[in-house]
């Protein structure tokens, strides 16, 4: 292996920090040195914005210490250039690293940017103080003020239902151009519907969101519906870091990987999580934090083999579950195909809120493991790559 091989991983989210963590152990007994660069200090628990959003208190994990004892260097900044020809990246504030081979784990973040007045009327859940923000803004609402959340997916489904459980004085609306839950059994929808009911929550279906102002949200269909607070969870955008560096993206800037995720323009060039465009034979992977861990420790995995000249297996995933919180005392899990499709399983009431709490947990229990073991993170391996 070679002792001075330096590897850098741009970003320290879910699967970054789990690539740097799981690649320090596999090559801990060799030089390899890895350097892990993110803006914050803080590991953001991408999976609990919403409770903060809410007005609860969260730990605050320091990315120095979630490294402690692995000898990865830790680089606070963010990446505002990318030049992968001469393997350099210009850091904001740390000027510039080298490397010979680089893990792009950036990520994405909320897109208020494709409907007019979301970026200035709207809070999103993108980063700890956001949705702080938000959660004040949510303290200085009178009773029987109206908060809109926008965008009915699991991450509107699941901060729609804490803000209404921990404000009960505040009248909630969730908008949603599909039917909530959609992707779930029958039985489980079913379950997350009654869910809403028992907490109030106006549900607004079939409806798509065309412009915001400053206090009412306007309709495709014309109507304005007016709020004290809005809440927007639809739709991400990706760093243009790497499009802009001239490196193969698809047209949402999510580089394009092979089947052993490394940049089909740049095989130095391992891309992980939401940054990377993975197809799997069933079809393409969506951005998780359950598909994101499998990338990372994959692309450990193949970069420590790859140091040791061995050979590399294609990437293979499959979903297994859809869990979502609906407040602090109630959550639905839907267990599913590889292809994220429901099978009849599913879990409701205090089961599921202790399996869901087991969910968002996991990935700072992980890394704390993987620091002395060899921690799985893949349950499926339900699909080829194609």
């Amino acid at each position: 292996m070679n002792d001075h091989h330096r590897v850098v991983v741009l970003g320290a989210g879910y699967s970054g920090m789990f690539s740097a963590v799981r690649l320090a152990h596999r090559t801990r007994r060799s030089g390899v040195r890895i350097t892990l660069v993110n803006p914050s200090s803080r590991f953001v628990e991408r999976l609990r914005m919403h409770q903060i959003a809410a007005g609860q208190e969260l730990a605050d994990h320091q990315i120095p210490d979630l490294l402690d004892g692995t000898g990865v260097t830790f680089v606070q900044g963010a990446a505002t250039a990318l030049d992968p020809e001469a393997r350099r990246i210009t850091v904001d504030g740390a000027g510039t690293l080298e490397y010979d081979t680089l893990v792009y784990a950036l990520g994405s973040s909320p897109d208020t940017g494709q409907v007019p007045g979301a970026d200035t009327h709207t809070f999103t859940l993108g980063s700890p103080k956001t949705a702080g923000r938000f959660a004040e803004r949510l303290t200085e609402i009178d009773a029987g003020g109206t908060v809109i959340v926008c965008g009915g997916g699991l991450t509107g489904i699941e901060a729609a239902t804490e803000i209404a459980e921990s404000h009960p004085d505040l009248n909630v609306t969730l908008i949603s151009s599909d039917e909530p839950g959609r992707m779930m059994g029958a039985k489980a929808r079913a379950h997350l519907f009654r869910a809403l009911e028992r907490l109030g929550i106006t549900l607004v279906t079939g409806a798509r969101v065309t412009k915001v102002l400053r206090a009412a949200v306007e309709l495709a269909d014309g109507r304005l519906l007016h709020f004290d607070a809005c809440l927007w969870t639809t739709g991400v955008k990706v760093s243009p870091l790497a499009a802009d560096a001239g490196i193969a993206t698809d047209d949402r800037g999510l580089v394009l990987v092979d089947a052993t995720l490394r940049s089909v323009s740049h095989p130095e060039i391992h891309a992980v999580g939401d940054a990377a465009a993975i197809r799997m034979a069933w079809g393409r992977i969506h951005g998780t934090c359950q598909s994101g861990l499998p990338t990372a420790q994959y692309t450990a995995d193949t970069i420590a083999r790859l140091l040791r000249g061995r050979a590399v297996k294609p990437f293979r995933f499959g979903y297994f579950h859809q869990p979502v919180s609906l407040g602090r005392r109630d959550a639905v899990i839907q267990f599913t195909h590889a292809d994220d499709t429901p099978v009849r399983l599913h879990l409701t009431g205090r089961a599921a809120v202790v399996y869901k709490e087991l969910v968002s947990g996991s990935p700072l229990q992980t890394y704390r493991l993987s620091k002395h073991l060899n921690v799985t993170t893949i349950v499926s391996r339900g699909g080829r790559g194609a």
